[in-house]
């Protein structure tokens, strides 16, 4: 099962925002259309988008200001952002940029061009997102939960638990993901490397195994029906 990657589309003007969204989902992406930008903040850390195409000259917020709020959201930091602006000067793309925008896109745009920029820059947001999680510390603490990768150890709230090493690399990496929805194919991918003889429904036992040793901390793991899993966040 491939999962669809998801985009948030912010443009105060419906005919820009229906437009782009029947071509997104036309292509396969899953969208969610805004034309209030207030909304965005909380529609985006519901749904966690792949990339947020955001307009720039908006009444009541502007997209500089979004995308200000946005990089300094511990959920949504990291979260890649494409402008869509009317202002095509190399001023205004500068300033885009210096926001923390990964890109800018000046109206009009050419729907293929939009949809290549996208696509380049989802590609390039996983490559980075999995050369960040490789070199991430040792030692995960959340919610109660250690994850030690140097003594290979899982701290239940202080207390010891030994878990095998499958069990051990799904419980990392869905706590170095959390928030996001990890697919049970991303999983297999990742901790198994699609070996030829192993099934979807492993990563279920595992995950079962898994919840059964972290005793009251088993809530922590939610599963999405029909996905996969992720480990819930908390602010």
């Amino acid at each position: 099962m491939i999962v669809a990657e998801k985009v948030i589309v912010v443009d105060d003007e419906e005919d820009v925002v229906d437009l782009v969204t029947y071509k997104l989902e036309s292509s396969g992406y899953k969208v969610i259309g805004l034309t209030d930008p207030v909304l965005l903040i909380g529609k985006a850390r519901e749904f966690l988008p792949d990339i947020i195409l955001l307009d720039v000259m908006m009444p009541e917020i502007n997209g500089f200001h979004l995308c200000r709020m946005l990089r300094a959201d511990t959920l949504l930091k990291d979260t890649p952002i494409l402008f869509l602006s009317a202002k095509g000067d190399s001023e205004d793309r500068i300033k885009g940029l210096e926001y923390g925008a990964d890109d800018y896109l000046s109206k009009p745009f050419d729907l293929r061009e939009l949809m290549l920029r996208i696509q380049a820059i989802i590609k390039r947001s996983k490559l980075l997102n999995a050369n960040k999680y490789a070199s991430l510390e040792h030692r995960i603490e959340y919610e109660g939960v250690v994850v030690d990768s140097d003594f290979h150890q899982v701290l239940i709230e202080g207390v010891e638990v030994e878990f095998t090493a499958r069990e051990f690399e799904l419980l990392k990496l869905l706590l170095q993901r959390k928030g996001r929805v990890q697919s049970r194919e991303s999983l297999l991918n990742t901790v198994w490397s699609y070996e030829s003889d192993v099934e979807t429904r492993t990563v279920d036992t595992h995950i079962r195994r898994i919840r059964e040793k972290m005793g009251s901390k088993a809530e922590l793991i939610q599963t999405v029906r029909g996905v996969g899993y992720r480990v819930a966040f908390k602010k």
